[in-house]
């Protein structure tokens, strides 16, 4: 049915316009569901943030971020969900909301180990990124706050130590004025070996110096909202480098990160877009220009994203970027974007044309039709394993004032999720696709894996001042699929920066890479997954940070394989 729905499609496509391709698709099953199981699988923690009816800040609207990583290596997806606190609120010994490690039991469920880990701390957490710092083969937790931040190293017995005094990335300013970390991305930009460490900064907030609500008044359609982030000042994006002795540099100035027109940094998203084998850095900032940091390949980066066309929107305008993803979701070889934006805007898409451009298909493509929504996390998912990788965004309005009113669609939104046609082309199926889409909630960060190794891609919702949702993807169609877990030698142990090419059935071709951070200040599976379609083999490439290049062929499909940099599978 899959294929002959696509085949019907594609042969009318260039005849009809994209909210045909909608209205073709209802109708016919989609054959996925998505259905959230947290409760049943022990997910029951509040996340706090802010007040729950009316801010005075703009921190308190922001939210956490949500992370899928192995931290025992047994192979099953474990759970992180940063929290958040309240300004007002004075809690319970005992009882003050904390960061949660939730341990996968490999049936459906997870138990709650935060305190056994040494993970449990209060604050105003904000993002989460994963990666093998130190290269001991187990991946470390960075946790962002607005204050210091914590880098958790991961002892390999089930517990961490918070070590970002001693590795000198606790990110407060030298004034002593606490700084709102949000998105960061473990990133080895000068390729050594070892993983360096990029931090977004949102604004410099001191409570007692920025405006109230109502000194403005701070409006928002008649609404008297927290103020910002126009007319306050932006915060500092940061660089540290690696020195291979468990410490970090700040090298910030000496990079060029500093060298930027755009500021409000949220989402960070890391990839090699040009295709010289060197990482460069996305950053979406909230009310002005995005940043596209291009590795020089000598230590330093210079923002091109004006001149590559992936700063504004489609007519020139700053937009207020959350989220961000990246894929070849037209399978041609290069590596295109997904931003998400503020309500009264659409989530852009941009299309990697090589040479660092980008082409700007939001409306070319359907993801135009909806401007009610206010986006945060996103990613590129094959929900259907087809071969062609389709869109999840999670909504969720900024301010709790608007309440149930008719002003957009209200503080609890629904998700969008739009299927990849193969020609370009998205439709919207959100409708069709469960209740775990349609449910409405206040969400944040949102992280994408497979948590119960059925070879689909599941979803984790970190949601504002509610309980997170774990979205479960329930496939009715036979289709097969591929994932690869990189272990460095030369380079680091994460493999994080390998690019990994999928060439399956009648050559198609995909090609994603390893990647920490990314979403909406969240962390993704780290093991790279790919739709197959019908194909029951693929060959595989996997390009190495250090250069090293691997080739599998004939690999069976509808398993989780291991691959060692320089050696291959193992034996």
């Amino acid at each position: 049915m899959r294929k002959t729905r696509r085949g019907f499609v594609r042969s009318i496509c260039r005849t009809l316009s994209v909210f045909t391709f909608d209205q073709l698709v209802r109708g016919i099953p989609l054959g996925v569901q998505f259905v959230n199981v947290a409760r049943e699988a022990g997910l029951r923690a509040k996340t706090i943030f802010g007040s729950e009816h009316k801010n005075k800040f703009l921190l308190e609207t922001t939210g956490c971020g949500a992370a899928f990583f192995d931290y025992d290596n047994d192979g099953w997806l474990d759970i992180f969900l940063v929290n958040g606190t309240r300004f007002e609120t004075k809690f319970p010994k005992g009882a003050e909301p904390t960061n949660r490690l939730y341990k996968n039991n490999r049936d459906g469920t997870f138990t709650d180990l935060t305190a056994k880990a040494g993970l449990l701390r209060t604050g105003w957490g904000q993002g989460v990124c994963v990666g093998d710092y130190d290269n001991d083969g187990h991946d470390e937790l960075f946790v962002t706050y607005w204050g210091d931040c914590a880098l958790y190293r991961n002892k390999g017995d089930g517990t961490f130590t918070d070590v970002a005094v001693r590795a000198g990335v606790t990110t407060r300013t030298t004034t002593g004025l606490k700084r709102w970390n949000t998105g960061c991305a473990f990133v080895d930009y000068d390729r050594d070996g070892h993983l360096d460490l990029f931090v977004a900064n949102y604004i410099d907030f001191d409570p007692k110096t920025t405006p109230l609500p109502e000194s403005g008044p701070c409006l928002y359609k008649g609404l008297m909202v927290a103020c910002g982030p126009p007319g306050l000042q932006g915060g500092k994006n940061i660089l540290f480098h690696n020195n291979g002795d468990g410490t970090f540099t700040d090298v910030s100035e000496k990079s060029g990160i500093l060298k930027t027109p755009g500021t409000y940094g949220l989402g960070v998203l890391t990839a090699d877009f040009d295709n010289d084998g060197w990482p460069d850095i996305y950053v979406a900032n909230d009310s002005t220009s995005s940043a596209l940091y291009k590795n020089n390949r000598d230590g330093t980066f210079t923002d091109v994203a004006i001149e590559a066309g992936a700063a504004y929107s489609p007519d020139g305008k700053p937009q207020a970027g959350m989220g961000i993803a990246a894929i070849d979701y037209d399978c041609d070889g290069y590596l295109d974007v997904v931003k998400t934006n503020f309500a009264g805007d659409a989530t852009s898409l941009y299309r990697n044309l090589g040479n660092m451009t980008f082409d700007d298909q939001t409306f070319q493509a359907g993801l135009g039709r909806n401007t009610r929504f206010l986006s945060w996390g996103v990613g590129f998912l094959d929900f259907d394993n087809d071969g062609w990788p389709d869109i999840l965004i999670c909504n969720g309005h900024v301010y709790p004032e608007v309440g149930e009113t008719d002003v957009e669609s209200g503080y609890r939104e629904r998700k969008e999720l739009y299927r990849n046609l193969g020609n370009g082309k998205f439709a919207d199926v959100s409708m069709d696709a469960g209740p775990g889409i349609l449910e409405k909630v206040p969400g944040r960060g949102c992280a994408f894996g497979d948590f119960d190794n059925d070879g689909d891609v599941d979803v984790l919702v970190n949601c504002i001042n509610d309980v997170p949702q774990l979205l479960r993807c329930d496939q009715t169609g036979k289709t097969n699929w591929l994932k690869v877990k990189t272990v460095g030698v030369k380079s680091n142990r994460s493999g994080i920066g390998a690019r990994v090419i999928c060439t399956s059935g009648a050559g198609h071709r995909q090609m994603d890479e390893v990647r920490s951070g990314g979403s909406y200040i969240s962390q993704n599976d780290l093991r790279v997954h790919f739709g197959l379609g019908k194909a029951s083999r693929a060959d595989l490439e996997i390009r190495w940070p250090s250069g090293v290049v691997d080739r599998l062929t004939g690999v069976a499909a509808n398993q989780v394989i291991t691959v060692i940099e320089g050696k291959g599978l193992p034996s």
